[in-house]
């Protein structure tokens, strides 16, 4: 009995391999690829949401705009165009939160190495403040690549409506009737414009994870 064990030992071991390898490649086969959830008004915390949104279930998108960017050029729909996108909404004075978001975007604009598939884009929340050279200022500052990276400026409702009905990263403030506290959120948006993430843009777990399911959303395409 030993003899005959010892004799088919090395088929035995090559039929273990084997069959190892082909339950690995039928695991890999039926396991369901990770996919990012579709991001609905209903399901994002009140406080973000303006009152005329929030029941919204289904078929929310970013709608179109037209902004300035730091060089003047005017940015709409159409520079995002068939791309993945990280919005977030910000100011170049501010002196608490704002610093470490921007390091953050810094750090994912390094680390997409120029992907055309991906862009970012930050919206200030002080226009009548941030005019396009004091956009461009801080944008030399800190590094901003252009061909990757708009920090627009523009219209105060339209930014403030963008904010409140579109991207839902921005808290409703007693000031004015565009009064906005913006959150720390960084917001990820598919090639058809829908919500597909937000995440801490002070945290850097939340930056690693944010990048992460980046590749992910571009595995879809």
């Amino acid at each position: 009995m030993l003899q005959f064990f010892a004799k088919y030992k090395f088929f035995g071991l090559v039929l273990l391999i084997l069959s190892a390898l082909i339950i690995t490649i039928m695991y890999r086969a039926l396991k369901p690829k990770d996919r990012l959830q579709i991001i609905e008004p209903v399901s994002v915390a009140e406080e973000l949401v303006d009152p005329s949104m929030q029941f919204v279930k289904k078929y929310h998108g970013i709608p179109d705009f037209k902004l300035l960017n730091q060089n003047g050029d005017t940015i709409t729909q159409a520079d995002y165009e068939d791309k993945i996108y990280v919005a977030d909404f910000f100011f170049t004075t501010c002196a608490t939160i704002c610093p470490i978001m921007t390091d953050h975007m810094v750090q994912i604009q390094e680390a997409l190495g120029g992907d055309p598939m991906v862009k970012l884009l930050s919206h200030s929340v002080t226009p009548e403040i941030d005019s396009v050279p004091q956009l461009k200022k801080y944008a030399l500052e800190k590094g901003v690549n252009d061909s990757v990276w708009n920090l627009v400026t523009g219209d105060r409702e339209q930014i403030y409506n963008l904010a409140r009905k579109a991207y839902f990263a921005a808290k409703k403030d007693a000031v004015g009737e565009y009064g906005m506290i913006h959150t720390e959120n960084f917001v990820l948006i598919d090639k058809e414009k829908r919500l597909r993430g937000y995440y801490d843009g002070t945290d850097p777990e939340d930056i690693e994870q944010l990048l992460e399911d980046i590749e992910i959303l571009k595995s879809e395409y």
